[in-house]
């Protein structure tokens, strides 16, 4: 009976479909998972987000779990964590990411996540940052290290979405910096959620290395968004 009047309040349907979803599954119903446009961008060199970041900025394994795009429900679901509120929604996608990378050998050699911070105005409207989210479901898959929130939002940029590749380095290449420990001998992941042109990945690695001359850094993001 309570489980009944439990399902009226809080409908246990899949944020995709809106089929009722069973018991053991969480968020999305088995079809729509299996359906989210998985990128594979893991285990192949020179993919495009590692070469979006080519020239500009040296990492140890650039990476997207997923393929942004118009017509799968990924779009929905990071319409919902950015815009509607719904942080477990990232706190998910960031399990399933981890689970993706769970098996990857660079995997071992991570000693931190760090998620790509908010302006302080952006951060109050919206309640949480999004990145955050997805470090802790990450964080939350076995053999993961903890999340480290050291980067820091110093300057308030407009927009990226309709920037040019120059106006959005342009936008965010002073606006970050590294308030965290020096990490000379550590293996940081860098986690944000959706990557068109890497420019914000790039302005964040350049900060943790301003500080931190001998880190070593990964990128991964939920998305990859670019052209």
């Amino acid at each position: 009976m309570l489980r009944s009047v439990m399902q009226l309040l809080y409908p246990h349907i899949c944020e995709i479909c809106g089929q009722e979803l069973t018991y053991s599954e969480q968020l999305l119903c088995l079809s729509c998972s299996l359906r989210l446009p998985v990128s594979g961008f893991h285990d192949i060199p020179g993919n495009p987000v590692e070469k979006a970041l080519w020239g500009r900025v040296p990492v140890e394994f650039a990476s997207a779990g997923y393929v942004f795009g118009r017509e799968s429900g990924l779009q929905s679901l990071i319409h919902l964590f950015k815009y509607g509120g719904r942080r477990d929604v990232a706190v998910h996608l960031g399990r399933l990411l981890g689970l993706q990378l769970q098996e990857h050998p660079m995997r071992e050699s991570w000693t931190g996540i760090v998620p790509v911070p908010l302006h302080s105005s952006k951060l109050r409207k919206r309640g949480y940052n999004q990145s955050e989210a997805l470090m802790e479901g990450m964080a939350g898959v076995k053999g993961f290290p903890a999340g480290i929130r050291g980067l820091v939002r110093t300057a308030k940029a407009g927009s990226q979405t309709k920037r040019s590749r120059t106006d959005r380095w342009e936008n965010v290449s002073s606006g970050y910096s590294w308030a965290g420990p020096k990490m000379e001998n550590g293996h940081l992941l860098l986690l944000d959620d959706v990557l068109t042109t890497g420019a914000t990945m790039e302005a964040c690695a350049r900060a943790i290395m301003e500080k931190s001359p001998g880190v070593k850094l990964s990128v991964c993001c939920l998305a990859w968004a670019g052209r």
